[in-house]
């Protein structure tokens, strides 16, 4: 595949896409460039687009069940990827991560229960603990020297209220972009093991690391953790197919397994999509070229967003992540309160990036930018937001 397919913009409006035609129902304005949720502007592999037409002209889409090729195609792909060998009977199906981070709330703990997330986080996680009438504890990260780490002292004294029966994990995480270290993996598991913590590890952005086999499957880390894992992955990130709902939940421990598995038949969530098990198929047989150059493309994207910032915006801080297509931009020197630099970005640079508060207190100051576009669209955000912080700059 030519890398510079990339750079071919899509009209997406008028598709029914959230990211594009929910912009004035969401943020209120209508003509903003949307560089918010985390979904790609660049059409699917051509190998999961032939699937998916092969089987449109076959014309039935009745319910499906996920084949022995379909298995294959998951081992397959976690193994040349991860290096890590899982069974098929380790898998559970689910329409989308977040339905199985509420069902194994719902499964594995009870109202009152605490539920430790790493702040700031990807926003479901905490609606998946409140909405459930458990009690949310933060873990935040450490910010120092310019780089986010797990804080294992402040996470064991959680740990010690004896009232913690769960933690989620974001591997790699999101927004802040970190993919966690062995060492890191490693202290966090001790200590779940120590006091019999079930950690829910979300996985979907493990394919998205920007040098391959970083990236450590947490159930890979002992044999203890894995007895005490539920590692939840999904193709809708990878490869731009989110809207085809499927995700693969790998859970080694059978008794956990069971209770999983029974609870997303409970919710009557057990069916997976014909089109969506077609996709993920071929996508795991057949896009890994078109990965590598996606993740090549999107690199040079995030470091024109660096070298530009560093040059026209130096107060705005800027990291690269190790892993996904999501900038955390750090807004703090500019001294404008968060509800004024929300509003600044959308009704005076026409940007819609998501309020870094949405992941917690600890996003105040920061936005996520979404940098999976052809390079024309982060020029042009480039130049609109400079536009806007040169003009702050001068009022100040």
């Amino acid at each position: 595949m030519k890398k510079n397919t990339f750079d071919e913009p899509i009209n997406r409006l008028s598709t029914g896409s959230e990211k594009w035609d929910a912009l004035e129902e969401i943020f209120g304005v209508a003509d903003a460039l949307p560089m918010w949720v985390a979904d790609m502007d660049f059409a699917a592999p051509p190998s999961v687009i032939e699937a998916l037409q092969t089987r449109m002209e076959h014309g039935i889409f009745g319910y499906t069940m996920r084949t022995d090729a379909y298995h294959e195609a998951l081992r397959g792909w976690m193994e040349r990827r991860h290096n890590w060998k899982i069974n098929d009977d380790w898998v559970v199906f689910t329409p989308g991560i977040v339905p199985a981070l509420s069902i194994a709330v719902q499964r594995f703990t009870a109202p009152g229960d605490a539920v430790v997330i790493q702040t700031p986080v990807y926003a479901p996680f905490y609606e998946v603990v409140r909405g459930q009438d458990r009690e949310l504890m933060t873990n935040p990260l450490r910010f120092e020297d310019g780089r986010y780490s797990m804080d294992l002292e402040h996470l064991e004294s959680c740990l010690q209220t004896g009232r913690v029966k769960m933690l989620i994990l974001c591997s790699p995480h999101n927004p802040v972009g970190r993919v966690w270290s062995r060492e890191e993996l490693e202290g966090l598991a001790a200590l779940c093991v120590q006091y019999n913590v079930l950690v829910v590890s979300d996985e979907i952005h493990a394919d998205l690391v920007h040098e391959r086999g970083t990236h450590i499957p947490l159930s890979q880390v002992s044999e203890a953790i894995a007895d005490l894992s539920i590692i939840c992955t999904a193709p809708s990130k990878t490869f731009n197919i989110p809207g085809l709902c499927t995700s693969n939940i790998i859970i080694p421990n059978a008794s956990l397994r069971e209770s999983f598995t029974q609870g997303v038949k409970t919710m009557g969530l057990a069916s997976i999509s014909t089109l969506g098990a077609i996709a993920a198929e071929a996508a795991y047989n057949g896009a890994e070229q078109w990965l590598d150059d996606c993740l090549a493309y999107i690199r040079g994207n995030m470091e024109y967003v660096q070298e530009y910032v560093a040059k026209h915006m130096p107060d705005v801080g800027i990291d690269l992540p190790e892993a996904t297509y999501l900038l955390w931009m750090d807004f703090n020197k500019l001294g404008v309160p968060q509800e004024e630099l929300v509003r600044l970005l959308l009704n005076e640079a026409g940007l819609a990036f998501n309020d870094g508060t949405v992941f917690g207190s600890e996003g105040t100051g920061y936005m996520r930018m979404n940098v999976a576009c052809p390079r024309s669209t982060v020029e042009e955000a480039m130049r609109r937001l400079s536009v806007m912080v040169n003009q702050l700059n001068k009022q100040n």
